[in-house]
């Protein structure tokens, strides 16, 4: 099941993202501020986050996905945060995440979806992840995160 994040699954959202692999502990610090963000305003945050799990438990949480609407556009959302438990992975669940969050973003009238990462090698799998979702490239900025790692943007039309 896919549903909203509330609050008692903070510490798991916490947990598979520590655990992903390649966050770094800033971007980890900042995934739980948006996390704390929706937690505390909601839809006024600006921020939609979900999880997956088998059930309404926290305990039970595999997965979790962030976006939200870009300022200033007509139905361009970015997807923020995607993470799914490293010992859960190559079960399409993270796939079952992306496409929650194109079916949102459709209902809220959103028409283009934009993912920002990472070049680095560690990346690898998430890039083939995306790409294998339907996702362009669309932009690459050399060297932005830190020499030799570039900015990828990938899109998707969602057709709205």
């Amino acid at each position: 099941m896919i549903r909203p994040l509330v609050a008692a699954d903070r510490a798991a959202v916490h947990d598979i993202v520590a655990r992903a692999g390649n966050f770094t502990d800033d971007e980890i610090e900042v995934a739980m501020e948006l996390v704390d963000e929706w937690l505390a305003e909601g839809e006024d945050s600006g921020y939609v986050a979900l999880v997956l799990a088998d059930d309404e438990t926290s305990k039970s949480v595999k997965g979790y996905v962030c976006f939200g609407p870009a300022p200033m556009t007509e139905g361009t959302f970015d997807l923020y945060w995607i993470a799914v438990d490293p010992t859960t992975r190559g079960r399409g669940l993270g796939r079952q995440l992306v496409a929650a969050a194109e079916e949102e973003i459709r209902s809220r009238g959103g028409r283009l979806l934009l993912i920002e990462t990472a070049s680095q090698e560690s990346y690898t799998a998430t890039i083939r992840f995306y790409e294998r979702s339907g996702y362009d490239v669309v932009s690459r900025i050399r060297d932005y995160y830190r020499p030799g790692d570039d900015k990828l943007t990938f899109a998707k039309n969602l057709g709205s």
